[in-house]
């Protein structure tokens, strides 16, 4: 009888390890619940009274998220041997795994020209001419087209696999419910045959974060030009960060909201042909954590593989501070108001 009630408590105690493994991770406080709360600033209390609006998963599953691909893991986009062929995909292409031991078929894609949502007011097109192969040749100044394109493997809905993928996101809309469209080719008025996707975020060098600019690329004389009173930016001059000016808008909004992708010492924008840094796929997504944002200082809830604190969940403005991150014309900071935190 002895012997068992050790041999429980071992089992109880190992499992007990489990779950607090499971629970927190680096910089996170478990909370009552063994979750961890929103971020590290809000108190046990301040989660306990969000009650419904509490998100359905926190810091329980794998980071990975959706991005496990119900079990398959890291092979679901990267194959250790073979590349795309190795991971059951068929491809005419001999250098594919050359980059990234990339495990989807990238042939539809080399060289194609896509085009993303287009400005009538700025009168832009945010179109990027994918590489060829293989993507070994692609040079360091131009490899935001590597990210575009290895995101469009699966992410546009012609080339991806259907058994990897259902299409639509693991997680439910904040709010409004259902789940939203993973697949651009699915979206309604783009058209996968042309590769034209004109209701989604720009990336690619013409969509560039400026300082001084309208926070979303160059605009027409008269149309207004007000974005983060910064130093440094690009717009074309090759510096890949924005740079804060003591005692600005910019530097109260990166106090406001410490999950600023700013914060961090690499900038999250992508080098483009020539000297220009823009925006990327990889600029506002991390695809390697869907659940929680790791920070400069601490970490963060987040969805959707945002690279930020973003919650809408919540009931504060997370999500609106994160979209701030570029467009600071929207800012609370930008108006004057410099006393409103993250919430």
């Amino acid at each position: 009888m002895k012997k068992l009630s050790l041999l429980i408590l071992v089992v109880l105690a190992a499992a007990s390890i489990s779950m607090a493994q499971t629970a927190s991770g680096p910089g996170v406080t478990a909370g009552a619940s063994g979750n961890i709360p929103y971020n590290n600033s809000e108190t046990a209390a301040q989660n306990a009274a969000a009650g419904a609006n509490s998100p359905p998963v926190y810091y329980s599953g794998d980071v990975l998220g959706a991005h496990l691909g119900y079990g398959r893991g890291c092979v679901m986009c990267h194959a250790p041997h073979g590349g795309a062929e190795g991971n059951g995909v068929t491809t005419a292409d001999t250098t594919n795994g050359s980059t990234a031991l990339w495990g989807e078929n990238l042939a539809n894609l080399y060289t194609k020209s896509v085009t993303f949502y287009t400005s009538s007011l700025a009168g832009t097109a945010y179109s990027v001419t994918l590489p060829g192969a293989p993507l070994t040749g692609v040079a360091s100044s131009n490899s935001g087209v590597t990210t575009i394109i290895l995101c469009l493997s699966c992410h546009d809905g012609v080339t991806a696999k259907g058994a990897m993928m259902t299409g639509n996101t693991v997680e439910t809309l904040p709010i409004v419910g259902g789940n939203g469209v993973t697949l651009f080719a699915n979206q309604p008025g783009n058209n996968a045959a042309a590769l034209t996707y004109v209701n989604e975020h720009p990336v690619g060098p013409n969509a560039i974060v400026s300082c001084g600019g309208s926070g979303w690329g160059s605009l027409p004389a008269g149309a207004g030009s007000a974005s983060w009173d910064c130093t440094a930016g690009q717009g074309g001059s090759g510096s890949t960060a924005i740079v804060a000016s003591s005692g600005t808008a910019m530097s109260e909004f990166l106090t406001n909201y410490a999950a600023s992708f700013w914060n961090t010492s690499s900038s999250p924008l992508a080098k483009f042909t020539g000297t220009v840094s823009a925006v990327s796929c990889t600029t506002c997504h991390n695809q390697h954590n869907m659940t929680v944002y790791q920070g400069k200082t601490a970490n963060y809830t987040t969805m959707f593989f945002i690279k930020g604190y973003y919650n809408p969940y919540s009931g504060g403005n997370s999500t609106a501070q994160f979209c701030r991150n570029c467009h600071g014309m929207w800012s609370n900071e930008y108006y004057g108001l410099t006393n409103v935190p993250t919430t």
